[in-house]
This record gives structure tokens, sequence and C-alpha cells, in this order.
């Protein structure tokens, strides 16, 4: 995608819309969920809040991290933990519950095909990562540990202690962590921004 610079703002809350859609479809399918969105799920039940307060308090404590990281956040960082948070209640509140388990199917798959083409989206638009993407690049550079290694360690314990507080894990966890790599990384051939520098010969 050429660098268009009044094009990346629609672009980063056009995904971080869809990517709050998303999660409340994998929410509806009832089958699991990301490990971030567990926790959130978790924190919801516990506190009587909503989904979307609780993504947007998570990714605010989240925010705190990064200080010692020396992270710095950019315009899509705060846009993400606002519209995601919005978004995911607005979808809540007009998609009804269901029991049928081919439709709690076809919606966890619904939502993570639909979650990869978000977070292409909105990181396509290179205006600043999300809270959680920030932690672990942040945790990477400090520790030099491998982003992998980083990644793997934060949603583990994040699932851990979101399964502990009633968070939903189980077949649809596995799948996603599974799949929204390879979607994502296919989704970001046609969403990502290039920048003036990569339109040089």
């Amino acid at each position: 995608m050429r660098f268009r610079p009044l094009a990346r703002f629609p672009q980063l809350f056009g995904g971080l819309l869809l990517y709050g859609a998303s999660l409340a479809l994998m929410v509806r399918g009832d089958l699991g969920l990301s490990p971030w969105s567990v926790l959130d799920q978790g924190i919801a039940e516990r506190l009587g809040i909503s989904m979307g307060t609780s993504s947007a308090l998570v990714g605010a404590a989240v925010l705190l991290a990064w200080l010692p990281l020396r992270q710095r956040p950019g315009v899509g960082t705060v846009a993400n933990v606002l519209l995601i948070a919005v978004s995911v209640d607005a979808t809540l509140a007009v998609l009804p519950t269901v029991d049928d388990l081919v439709l709690r199917s076809v919606l966890l798959v619904s939502g993570v095909v639909l979650n990869a083409l978000a977070t292409a989206t909105y990181v396509g638009a290179r205006l600043g990562p999300g809270p959680r993407d920030g932690l672990m690049t942040g945790l990477h550079a400090r520790t030099g540990w491998s982003v992998r290694l980083v990644r793997t360690s934060i949603e583990v314990c994040v699932l851990v202690a979101g399964w502990s507080l009633g968070g939903t894990a189980g077949l649809g966890t596995v799948l996603y962590a599974t799949a929204i790599g390879p979607l994502t990384q296919a989704s970001l051939r046609f969403t990502a921004v290039r920048a003036k520098k990569d339109l040089c010969p």
C-alpha cells in the first residue's frame, strides 16, 4: 500500500473498531478467547463491569508498565485503548447469545479471521503500537530475549491469570494461538503502509 498520510488515520481507527468487533464474535462463540481477552473477561466478571471497560483498564495498566521500559506511545497507542473498548461493548450489545454449537463455531472462526485482518490493518497504519505490543517489544529490548520467548511468556502468564479469574479458555484459545500469526502476516501484505523511504528507487 502506498504512503498516504491522510489515509492512515481512517485505517487505524477502522482496524481498531474491527478488532473490538472480532473480540465480541469470539465472546459470543464461547469456545475460548485469546489470552488477553481471557484476562479481560475474567476481570470483568469479578468486578461486574463490561468487557470493554475491563479491556481499557488493562490497557491503561499495561501502559504504566511502559515507563520503566522507556517505550513511547503514539496516537495509535491511545486509540487502541479507547476504540477497542467502545467497539467490543457496542458489538456485544447488538450480538445475541448463541446456543447452537455450529453457529458458535462459525462465530469463533469468523472472530479469529477478522481479528487477524484488524490487527494487520491497524498495525499497518504505522501510528504506534498497542499497549500489549509495546510491552512485548519493550521487554525484548530491555532483556535481550527473543520476541517469541517474550510474547509466549507474557501470554501464558496472562492466560493463567485470566482463567483463574473465570475467563473462558478452550479450543478457541488454541485456534487463536496457532492461527493468528500466519493470518496476520498474510493480511499485512495488503494493509501495511509503505513509508516514503520505502518508495524510493
